[in-house]
């Protein structure tokens, strides 16, 4: 077992790693970028992935030198995106592991960047799902007031399922800086980087997957699966 500790609470973030919006922002960015000579870069992506979208639209403006403020960016982007977020897809063994965990009692929680609109949007062919979990927590949440990777957005989440002890909460992140977070918060973290990624970047997490897929509970104390676990509502 990875843990000492048995695992009380699971964390999930959502954007890469429950469902597949990473690739909207890679291809709405790109568009953009095009009209300045620049591209988008994985290197760049990995700078931006998991923090609030002001924060990271600062990070693109300043580091590509773009003639543009953050916010025009931004009005830019998100008409654009919320387009393509409502065909967003679950990613493979999303839906297995979180009625799983639902099914085995087990208190889940979602911890995302992304603000109350473009959560509703990104969440509104899969609420029959995304139902499933016990609280749910957002970028623009009052209580977070620092985006990742400080850790204040898993240990509200924490707080709110009511888990005493951090290092008993897993969560499962696909972003460096969400990785970051989580383990600034004393969690145990579970690495699902992009397949294209450098796996060695996550290195300091407890676990790195392929996908959700290939997440094995035994690993962390948990029943194995069985007939009833699938990626099937």
């Amino acid at each position: 077992m990875i843990s000492e500790k048995a695992i009380t609470h699971v964390i999930f973030d959502m954007d890469g790693t429950l469902l597949d919006t990473e690739s909207v922002y890679t291809v709405v960015t790109s568009e953009y970028l095009l009209k300045f000579g620049k591209t988008y870069s994985r290197e760049m992506k990995n700078k931006m992935m998991g923090k609030k979208a002001l924060e990271a639209a600062q990070i693109l403006v300043d580091e590509l030198q773009l003639p543009v403020t953050p916010e025009e960016y931004l009005a830019f982007r998100e008409p654009r995106q919320n387009e393509l977020f409502g065909q967003c897809k679950p990613l493979p063994g999303a839906i297995k592991l979180v009625k799983y965990f639902k099914r085995h009692k087990i208190p889940i929680s979602v911890a995302t960047s992304s603000n109350s609109v473009s959560f509703a949007i990104k969440t509104n062919n899969h609420k029959h799902w995304f139902d499933y979990f016990d609280v749910i927590i957002k970028g623009d949440d009052p209580n977070v007031k620092q985006g990742k990777p400080f850790p204040d957005i898993f240990l509200e989440a924490a707080r709110r399922l009511g888990a005493v002890d951090p290092s008993t909460c897993l969560v499962l992140e696909d972003s460096l800086n969400g990785l970051l977070s989580a383990l600034n918060a004393g969690m145990k973290a579970i690495a699902v980087p992009d397949p294209s990624d450098d796996k060695s970047l996550y290195s300091h997490s407890h676990q790195v997957l392929h996908s959700l897929d290939h997440f094995n509970p035994e690993d962390w104390g948990f029943p194995k699966f069985d007939e009833q676990d699938t990626d099937s509502i």
